[in-house]
């Protein structure tokens, strides 16, 4: 087999085993009471039949999953399988107001919906609830202003007494109920002056200038709708100064959060203005002033002035965010354009905050709260209390124009104009029950917005036969246990099945000969434990495999298989031996008895030519084969049948070039090089050479087989291929036309030749001597011959 394929195999295996062990975790569990039982998860029940355990089968093997439950023979109203359920109670519908309607209270006005609800829990089972949201119009708004007074916001401070009825004129266009207040900071009184001279501490800025001491916070102003009066108030305050850059407005910003009281919010929209042109400092800093202890997060203002600036330490950025979330305060930050990187972070850390850039004197501040107010109503955020133990929650949030969000951006929706209304998808699931098994409450809410959902949590526990159980009962062995949902919960001190043994009793050598089947064989068979003279077998990692028997003999995963299935997917295995489902027999129930399988185009069985064993067709006649015994490769006819189909997919040509792909699919095509190589005859499976002649009157050759169900075709891919000479048209023909050439150019060559000879007989040749030829013979004569 090749290695990547057994590899795969392998992973299969793997994977479906670990998938089997994983998925039935009721089992695994090992519960012993229907109430730990359903604890495990949604899947999993509880059988309360009293006959339901075979022998050897321990108490625990009542928790099984519901389908595994009936298949082994729980009846279904037998089954305690708890849900959960939910119940509203409280559903004030959101309130639909237009602006100039009738005044209504900040209590009266609604914008979440439903309030209240009470959930029953079960274990794994998720409770949907859906909230309704809707951006009341004309909702009140309490905004604080809170501003650093150091120096170098000498010039800011000038605009901002102003502030108090141009900011009232501006925001009675987003609401007709608007307050407004102004506090201000500068930094802890001992820090940085800690070596200063009193006279310094009484006025901290450089020459002439006449500056107020510096202060860690001051409520100026409680929330008011009086502009007049922020104008007034405000255009008292004196600038202050200190040494260092960053300023102490952490300080400010918990004590304008917790001290609810000293500034007057209401239950409505909280906005909180930080105007700065510097720095903050946070947790640790303190320590450079000698304060070590931690921000306690409590208000202690006195005369409107926090007087614990020497003693607490700064409070730190996740405490603020606590603080805030927990008051419903939006915070917008307006700084000027240098400290815009640092309070982007910062905003990035605290939901529900906005940054806004500050002119060097303040001049934009209107502008700038409107802005950042608009962009933080805009936008709803739900957030939940802590939940319990082995709660979760989740969200998808429905927005406008069908936009649908899921995880953490589940939580929100963005760009929501008033009047909206957005929904929400909340599923809260209990995993297991608390350790103190008691209601428990969490809340959600918008960020932001003092409204906010109340959720009541119960949790399933215990089975609903728990209730009926009978104390001390005589089925648990004279009293010993609680006879409940069907088993006995016994006493402490005890166990078996009927509660029978003490635990100091469990294994002697006299209950455990009990457990063997004869002398000669293992307790339990090697597959359980003893107790109390009584086998209870032991689990495998497969829970879906199970041991049973007196003496654990018996199990149900080591029977026949048959296509690597047990009992061949059609029975079950009961001590080791297939109990087959109706119409299959054989020890794997691999044989089936339904003969209409076996049905041939004709109704007859097996084409009336074999025998139907198995839901399987055996052809008695050599000749046929097929599922049904139809088909015979080497019948006449059977090459013709397909010549048309193998023309088209070979070469491309014939009457079904145009519908080939549609018509001719239905075999698998091998071409080879020649007919050498085209499969002979075996004893497995028929096979018929074809020799056919195509339209331009050449010949192909192939073989048509069935082998098992799949019909294979090989074809010679040339149709020049092994040609026969005698009966070859195409060879004929073709050694015609060169006979013919050879002819004509023997017949023009003799005609050019004697044409040559012609005219060499009639040339005439002129026999004048050449004036400068010389002979090439010289005759010497040798002057002493004398003729002798």
């Amino acid at each position: 087999m090749d290695l990547k394929l057994l590899f795969i195999t392998l992973l299969g295996i793997i994977c479906c085993s670990s998938a089997q062990q994983e998925g039935n975790e009721c089992i695994k569990a090992n519960a012993l009471s229907c109430g730990e039982c359903i604890q495990v998860g949604a899947k999993c029940g509880w059988c309360t039949d009293t006959e339901f355990l075979k022998q050897g089968e321990p108490t625990s093997a009542r928790c099984d999953e519901l389908e595994s439950l009936r298949k082994r023979g729980c009846a279904t109203a037998k089954i305690e399988n708890p849900h959960g359920s939910q119940r509203i109670l409280k559903n004030k519908a959101v309130t639909n107001r237009k602006k100039g309607a009738e005044k209504l209270r900040p209590e009266d006005i609604t914008q979440i919906q439903p309030q209240k609800l009470s959930l029953n829990l079960r274990s794994g089972e998720p409770q949907n609830i859906k909230l309704k949201f809707k951006r009341a119009e004309d909702y009140p708004i309490d905004l604080y202003y809170l501003m650093d007074l150091s120096y170098s916001m000498k010039d800011d401070l000038e605009n901002v007494k102003n502030l108090g009825t141009s900011l009232m004129k501006e925001m009675s266009k987003i609401t007709s109920d608007f307050r407004i207040g102004f506090g201000s900071f500068v930094e802890k009184t001992v820090m940085p002056y800690i070596s200063t001279t009193p006279a310094k501490l009484l006025n901290p800025c450089t020459g002439d200038q006449n500056c107020t001491s510096p202060f860690s916070y001051k409520n100026v102003l409680k929330l008011t709708s009086n502009g007049e009066q922020f104008n007034s108030l405000v255009g008292k305050q004196q600038i202050s100064g200190n040494l260092d850059s960053p300023e102490g407005g952490f300080d400010a910003i918990m004590q304008v959060a917790v001290c609810g009281e000293h500034i007057g919010w209401r239950n409505v929209t909280r906005l909180m203005v930080f105007s700065t042109d510097a720095g903050f400092h946070f947790a640790g800093d303190g320590k450079l002033g000698g304060i070590v202890l931690p921000n306690d997060g409590k208000c202690h203002l006195e005369n409107n002035m926090y007087t614990m600036s020497h003693y607490y330490d700064y409070p730190s950025i996740a405490h603020l965010v606590q603080k805030l979330s927990e008051n419903n305060i939006q915070t917008i930050f307006a700084v000027t354009e240098e400290f815009q990187p640092v309070y982007k972070e910062l905003k990035n850390l605290i939901p529900k905050s906005a940054v806004g850039t500050l002119s060097a004197n303040s001049s934009n501040v209107i502008n700038l709260i409107v802005d950042a107010y608009n962009s933080l109503s805009s936008e709803v955020i739900l957030e939940n209390s802590k939940l319990p133990e082995g709660v979760t929650i989740t969200y998808q949030s429905r927005c406008k124009n069908g936009v649908v969000n899921e995880g953490e951006n589940g939580r929100k929706c963005s760009n929501i104009s008033i009047g909206d209304e957005v929904s929400f998808n909340i599923n809260i699931t209990a995993q297991g029950c608390p350790k103190q098994v008691k209601p428990e409450s969490i809340k959600i809410k918008p960020l932001g917005f003092t409204e906010e959902v109340e959720i009541l949590l119960n949790f399933i526990c215990e089975c609903e036969c728990h209730k009926h159980g009978i104390k001390n009962s005589d089925m648990c062995h004279n009293g010993n246990g609680t006879f409940e949902c069907g088993a006995c919960r016994c006493n402490k001190g005890r166990v078996g099945r009927q509660c029978e043994c003490r635990k100091d009793e469990v294994s002697t050598e006299d209950l455990d000969k009990n457990c063997r089947k004869d002398n000669g064989t293992d307790i339990c068979s090697n597959n359980g434990e003893c107790v109390c003279g009584t086998c209870e077998c032991k689990k495998r990692d497969n829970p879906e495999e199970r041991y049973s028997g007196k003496f654990c003999e018996c199990d149900n995963f080591n029977c026949d298989r048959s296509n690597n299935k047990l009992c061949g997917g059609h029975g079950r295995c009961e001590c080791r031996v297939c109990i087959c489902d109706a119409n299959y027999t054989g020890s794997a129930c691999d044989c089936s008895l339904d003969a209409s399988t076996c049905l041939a185009s004709n109704k007859q069985i097996c084409n009336g030519r074999g025998i139907c064993e198995c839901g399987t067709c055996r052809c008695t006649d050599p000749k046929f084969q097929g599922p049904t015994c139809e088909i015979c490769p080497t019948c006449p006819g059977v090459c013709t049948e397909h010549k048309e189909c193998v023309q088209c997919r070979a070469f491309g040509t014939g009457e079904k070039k145009d519908t080939c792909e549609r018509d001719c699919s239905y075999f698998n095509l091998i071409k080879v090089k020649d007919r050498d190589k085209l499969p002979q005859p075996v004893q497995a499976f028929p096979l018929m050479h074809c020799k056919e002649r195509d339209a331009n009157d050449c010949w192909f050759y192939y073989t048509y087989a069935v082998n098992n169900t799949e019909k294979e075709v090989h074809v010679v891919e040339a149709l020049a291929a092994s040609y026969d000479p005698f009966n070859d048209v195409c060879l004929v023909f073709g050694l015609a036309l060169l006979l013919i050439w050879k002819l004509l150019m023997i017949i023009h060559d003799r005609r050019e030749f004697a044409k040559f000879e012609k005219e060499k007989m009639n040339a005439k040749w002129d026999t004048g001597e050449n004036p400068i030829y010389k002979s090439a013979v010289t005759t010497v004569i040798n002057p002493k011959y004398e003729g002798k």
